[in-house]
């Protein structure tokens, strides 16, 4: 019997962490120890470029579940390339990221900015030590060409 995937991995843990400093972030914004993050003039760029960012990542969620149908490959031990999946690997831990980041970037406080570089670091440490590694297992070289082709979590195709 060939060897199965977890459905949904470490992605609940990982949307459980990204969520809660957001929500923090939420929560401190307008604590005096944070005032000096709040830039009037950034104002109106950092919300337009928030909703890009939160538009961005819902079309990928959508795009990863609903279109590549990525619970179809899990449960047929297939390894998902196609579609989304081309421009990255980890499209659902990227929207999460990419919504979350735009949720701050409409926060309107750059000190909070460095928490995308947070989201990342969380996400390339929790993947490397599980789902990468038992796609490693179970896919073999077809899954390390695959990551030579297709960047971990920002969205882009490599040449």
């Amino acid at each position: 019997m060939k060897q199965k995937l977890p459905l949904y991995g470490i992605g609940p843990v990982y949307g459980a962490i990204v969520l809660a400093l957001t929500v923090a972030a939420a929560v401190c914004r307008d604590l005096p120890i944070f005032a000096s993050g709040r830039l009037p003039m950034l104002r109106i760029p950092l919300c337009v470029a928030g909703i890009l960012l939160i538009l961005i990542g819902i079309f990928m969620w959508i795009h990863a579940n609903f279109i590549s149908k990525i619970d179809d490959g899990i449960h047929n031990s297939r390894l998902v390339t196609t579609g989304i999946y081309a421009w990255v690997r980890d499209p659902i831990y990227s929207a999460i990221m990419i919504v979350c980041t735009g949720i701050l970037c409409i926060l309107g406080n750059v000190w909070f900015l460095v928490l995308p570089f947070v989201f990342w670091g969380t996400m390339t440490v929790l993947l490397r030590a599980t789902e990468e590694r038992w796609l490693r297992e179970m896919f073999g070289q077809e899954y390390e060409d695959y990551c030579k082709r297709v960047n971990r979590c920002i969205p882009w195709k490599r040449k």
